[in-house]
Parts: C-alpha cells; structure tokens; sequence
C-alpha cells in the first residue's frame, strides 16, 4: 500500500463500523499497520467489536495536518476480522501499546493491557491517498 512509512508513523486512526440498526459508528483508535494490515486491541464488549462480530464491513482514516504542505491522509474500506486466541492477542496488544507507552510497567498501559481480549485485524480492499 501506498505511504507505509506515513501509515507507520501515526497514532490515530478512525474506525467506523456498522451498527445493528445499519447506522455508521465512528472511534478514534490507537492502532499498528504491519505486513499491509491494521491491527488494534481492543475488548470483545465494546461497541466496535459488537459491530465487526455482526458485519465485518469497516471503512478508515489515517490523517495529519491542517496547512499545506503538511495535510496528508489515507482512507480505505476493507474487512475486519476479531483475533481472540489469547496467545496472538497478547503479543499483538503488547506491541501496540508499545507505540504509545515507553513501558508495559505504566499503570495505564497495564489496565488495557489487562482489559484487551481481542484484536480487530483490518485488511483494506480499497484506499485513497491525499497529499496537499
């Protein structure tokens, strides 16, 4: 996919998924891209795990910037599946709040990191780029 590197850099990503009435639901989410996926931990009650288990349709966005030349920004649809063998889960959480923590041993990082019992694994099937 195109901009790994920008996909690679950033801390937010916004996540809709499709509620029971057909209704968009919109989170902003703490995510990694690897090996052309998007991999975010997350508990299998939340509202967004909920959505996935009845419809894996998703679409994204990855964006920056407020002023040329640094408004940059991709979207996508694609499919989500939910990880829930503990032992990939755990790795994959533990990565993941490593681009936000500096340590698992910081009490918030321990709190999601207990609170984590599945991975929604994003595949994008289409993406739009923007550079301005």
């Amino acid at each position: 996919m195109k901009n790994e590197k920008f996909l690679r850099s950033q801390k937010i990503l916004r996540l809709a998924t499709i509620d029971s009435s057909g209704g968009p639901h919109i989170v902003p989410v703490w995510y990694m891209y690897a090996n052309g996926k998007f991999y975010i931990g997350t508990n299998t009650k939340t509202r967004k795990a909920k959505n996935i288990k009845k419809n894996s349709k998703i679409s994204f966005c990855v964006d920056t910037g407020i002023r040329s030349p640094d408004i940059v920004g991709v979207m996508g649809i694609g499919r989500a599946r939910l990880i829930l063998k503990a032992d990939i889960v755990e790795p994959l959480a533990k990565k993941i709040l490593l681009r936000y923590f500096a340590s698992l041993k910081n009490k918030s990082a321990q709190q999601l990191l207990d609170q984590t019992d599945c991975i929604i694994e994003i595949t994008p099937k289409k993406t739009t780029d923007w550079k301005y």
